[in-house]
């Protein structure tokens, strides 16, 4: 792409349009880049899973794509490229889940099937190095929804938890023992109704946990969140049953590495829908940070933990513009805070998956409304590492969005200052020199899309972003 070199113009003082520019939240040095192509996978996708092979470090998406089947596609360094067949499912998959034998580094996938006959139930495949081959046919006796799967680190056997319809929309947690799938315990295990089960494993003592949104009584719309663990013998309450302050959505497990305290996060209905996060202490389950400390509202939020720093972050669609595009926060020891800018993707962001590189870079896979629902994964790219830069952003940048040119507006003593501009692959589209306090910058031979800026001079860095019309 070549370059657009801009011409600079002193402004008389003009009044600032009433839209408030974006700023840089927090002081991280880093902003959000695709990996590959956006909307890389083709088609629309639905139900994503993402997560990272233990093996060769790249990371892999599973999702509903093509005649609504099953598809795994992993980025091999330059491209996005499918893992074995797209749609290798023989029936329609839904609720993806996909996790990684830690025995043999094979990638696996639940799901729920639905066949051409109505029936459904929940599937597991494997991928054995030349093709996607099922793990136990078909192997619950009864119709799921909210698949979820993990592997028991002690002995390698994968689980699978799900909302169990033949046993009242009941918890049911099931694991392949060699031969066959075996239930856990009991099937629907849970009091009441159990929606959007999250299964992990404790790293203490491997014991597998489910959190679900818990309706114990007749009314659909109260469901709490509520973890169980099963003991060797039953499952049980960790802590109180519904300990949320009220109705969640979205539930997410993951466990601290540091110390193996169990977190959810999960879309609170009582605080204005914005996302918490809990964890049990040991005693009882206590807010991590402030209750609903979003902006705004939020859906399909993704809980992880850092393999380097220990924090837990969390992915979500939705921002204080309420249009759900996506965002990451993460916990810094006292509050949450965002990482990098804040509403990163360009458009809508469904099915918000949430992993981290070996290195703990944070990746965020999700179907991207503004390439048609197709696959996007970004990663929080170190682009700015060893700069010293400011807590708070004084680069203003307006009309936002623009369409022929927009107006750099920064603050008394920063000029002269260097500025770049980058769309979401990194590629550099504009650099030049900024002189004076305002300069206005022709960007009508720009495709429409988002960009990036940095400012920089000998004393600080700038980011903002703008929209291209």
């Amino acid at each position: 792409m070549k370059k657009v070199f801009c011409i600079l113009m002193f402004l008389f003082p003009i009044v600032v349009n009433a839209q408030q520019p974006w700023y840089k939240y927090s002081p991280l040095d880093y902003m959000w880049m695709n990996v590959g192509n956006e909307g890389f996978s083709g088609i629309e996708v639905n139900w994503i899973s993402f997560t990272f092979s233990p093996t060769d470090g790249l990371p892999y998406i599973a999702y509903m794509g093509s005649l609504g089947k099953a598809t795994v596609m992993k980025f091999d360094g330059n491209n996005w490229v499918y893992v074995g067949n797209a749609g290798f499912s023989a029936d329609i998959a839904a609720y993806e889940s996909l996790a990684f034998s830690p025995t043999n580094g094979q990638p696996y996938v639940a799901y729920m099937y639905y066949d051409w006959q109505n029936d459904y139930g929940a599937s597991v495949m494997t991928f054995d190095g030349t093709s996607w081959v099922s793990v136990g046919a078909g192997f619950s006796v009864t119709e799921v929804l909210h698949v979820s799967l993990a592997f028991n680190p002690s002995n390698g056997q994968p689980y699978v938890a799900f909302q169990d319809v033949a046993d009242y929309y009941k918890a049911t947690v099931m694991k392949f023992d060699g031969t066959r799938w075996v239930d856990v315990g009991v099937e629907g295990f849970s009091a009441g109704k159990a929606n959007y089960e999250s299964l992990a494993f404790s790293p203490i003592d491997s014991l597998p946990y489910v959190a679900f949104e818990d309706y114990q009584g007749s009314d659909w719309y109260t469901g709490k969140a509520s973890v169980m663990k099963f003991n060797g013998t039953d499952w049980v309450y960790v802590g109180n049953a519904g300990f949320s302050a009220g109705a969640t959505l979205y539930t997410s497990l993951a466990f601290s590495p540091s110390d193996g305290e169990p977190y959810v996060a999960y879309e609170d209905v009582e605080n204005h829908y914005g996302a918490t996060v809990m964890k049990f202490d040991g005693t009882s389950w206590v807010n991590v940070g402030n209750a609903g400390f979003t902006a705004g509202w939020v859906a399909h939020t993704c809980l992880a933990f850092n393999p380097i720093d220990n924090m837990p972050y969390v992915a979500y669609g939705g921002d204080e513009d309420n249009q759900q595009n996506a965002t990451v926060m993460k916990f810094n020891g006292e509050n949450w805070v965002t990482v990098g800018n804040p509403d990163f993707s360009a458009g809508w962001a469904e099915y918000t998956s949430l992993a981290f590189s070996p290195s703990g870079q944070p990746y965020v896979a999700y179907q991207d409304f503004a390439d048609n629902n197709e696959a996007t994964v970004m990663k929080y790219d170190s682009v700015y590492v060893g700069i010293n830069e400011s807590q708070e952003s004084r680069l203003l940048v307006y009309p936002n969005p623009a369409t022929d040119k927009i107006t750099i507006e920064i603050a008394e003593g920063q000029a002269p200052s260097q500025l770049s501009m980058m769309n979401l692959n990194g590629e550099e589209v504009l650099t030049c020199s900024l002189i004076k306090p305002k300069t206005q910058i022709d960007i009508s031979n720009l495709p429409s899309g988002v960009y990036f800026m940095r400012l920089t001079n000998d004393k600080m860095v700038e980011l903002g972003k703008f929209v291209k019309e």
